[in-house]
């Protein structure tokens, strides 16, 4: 077996070494280590560099990026192809804007995925039923990809990504008006083992994070672990939010709210 195989199977632990911000002063952190099951927040102002930390971890730079940082796989430079081979890439995107090209249906594209990855076609149902707990608009598996909502495209891509994709990082890219249950489609990928980091404004997410990265003119300066208080505040935001889902679905389905 050889050494890049060897990093997706042993237990995974995503590695960030600190680099420079927009003004080539040096990184506040220097190393924050994540390992797999963890959501990791990634906060800061518009501009603040917090897309260009997860191309970091997209690319898995070598100090070959403006932010001149370094990423590890279990505590050791990546192997080429792991940076330069489609089909042993070890990570995932999910966007905001985010929707299919391809003309076919919803259940032909699961199991093709499944199928060049090897796996049982019959993980394509367990998709499908997984997608629609993360959105309010039932997906068909014989709907065409292209007629899906932005909202149900997230939601069937997160849930792929769940039973069907190998890679076990996840970058999330500001996902709060993304139509899909923020929250149970970051459980559900933390619960497969995938390492979690989101890029966000909302607070409901970044106190559903075992910890943040906060982020300022294009550097680290520091990282939060989420305290036992703010764990109760987002119980709290989190029973809101479930109101708030069930009020628009009631106005959705042209009910009158009482």
């Amino acid at each position: 077996m050889n050494q890049d195989r060897n990093q997706t199977m042993k237990p995974l632990t995503l590695t960030i070494l600190g680099g420079v911000d927009k003004d080539g002063l040096p990184d506040a952190i220097d190393k924050i280590e994540i390992a797999r099951g963890e959501i990791i927040g990634i906060v800061g102002p518009t501009g603040s560099g917090k897309s260009t930390l997860i191309a970091d971890i997209e690319q898995f730079a070598q100090g070959d990026t403006p932010s001149a940082r370094r990423i590890l796989i279990n505590g050791a430079p990546p192997e080429p192809q792991l940076r330069s081979d489609p089909r042993k890439k070890l990570v995932a995107q999910l966007s905001q804007n985010m929707h299919f090209l391809a003309d076919m249906s919803v259940c032909d594209f699961l199991r093709m995925h499944a199928k060049s990855r090897g796996k049982d076609i019959a993980l394509a149902e367990k998709v499908v039923l997984l997608a629609n707990t993360l959105t309010g608009e039932p997906i068909d598996p014989k709907h065409q990809l292209t007629i899906l909502s932005g909202g149900q495209s997230r939601a069937l891509m997160a849930a792929d990504i769940a039973v069907i994709s190998d890679s076990p990082i996840v970058l999330i890219d500001e996902i709060e008006n993304a139509g899909i249950k923020k929250q149970e489609a970051l459980r559900l990928l933390s619960g497969e083992g995938k390492i979690v980091a989101v890029v966000t404004h909302d607070p409901m997410l970044a106190l559903m994070a075992s910890r943040r990265i906060v982020m300022k003119n294009g550097g680290m300066t520091k990282v939060i672990s989420t305290s036992t208080e703010e764990h109760r505040i987002f119980q709290d935001i989190e029973r809101v939010d479930s109101w708030l889902t069930s009020l628009r679905e009631t106005i959705r389905q042209g009910e009158v709210v009482a």
